[in-house]
């Protein structure tokens, strides 16, 4: 069984949905005993940082994460999932993230300069873009050169230790798009949002 931690910050039904297409059992649950029965948690969401660590406490969720990630059992974070695994957050300065890797989010420039030339260039991210994988990656294994995937995000991870990036993307600067590290690993894009792509790399989770 696979469970994905409802906190209210929506993105939930679709990765649901996605993965009972692929014919796994899913429950959505904020209950700790169910989270912590489960052979594999998912964290999704999307929204704003602050506000999705604050529904997380209330809902005792944190420590629940925590207890779980250290079972060793598969952990994975899906977009602003991606960005709560860290310690903080340009989006809201002064709250604490889950602190599961280290990095920082940092909002990404409306501007940047190449060949000399300044270009603007909108936020969020939305839209397709391609992905240069880490061959290492077991989440994301099989996907060939350069696969595309679905990004809506307005801030990126700068990973603090390169051997946590499973994926980068560039918009106007390199976004580090997934990490992983042991059992925890992350995508800022939306596998279930990304057609055939999207498809192997939930696979490649529910088959840890």
């Amino acid at each position: 069984m696979i469970a994905i931690i409802d906190y209210d910050a929506g993105n939930i039904k679709s990765v649901e949905k996605a993965l009972q297409f692929l014919g796994e059992d899913v429950v959505i649950t904020s209950d700790r005993e169910t989270i912590l029965s489960a052979d594999k948690a998912i964290l999704p969401g999307v929204g704003a940082f602050g506000d999705a660590m604050s529904k997380l406490r209330e809902r005792n969720l944190e420590s629940v994460i925590h207890e779980f990630v250290d079972s060793g059992k598969p952990f994975l974070g899906i977009c602003l999932g991606l960005q709560l695994f860290f310690e903080s957050s340009e989006e809201t300065p002064g709250v604490k993230g889950l602190g599961l890797l280290g990095g920082k989010i940092t909002r990404i420039p409306t501007e940047y300069v190449c060949d000399g030339s300044t270009i603007s260039q909108n936020v969020p991210q939305i839209g397709w873009n391609n992905i240069k994988v880490n061959p290492s990656s077991k989440l994301l294994a099989g996907l060939g050169d350069n696969p595309y995937v679905y990004f809506v995000h307005s801030y990126y991870l700068q990973a603090e230790n390169a051997e946590d990036v499973a994926a980068t993307t560039e918009y106007g600067v390199t976004i580090h798009a997934a990490v992983e590290r042991g059992n925890v690993m992350a995508t800022q894009f939306h596998p279930e949002k990304s057609s055939d792509v999207g498809m192997q790399i939930l696979r490649n989770f529910i088959n840890m």
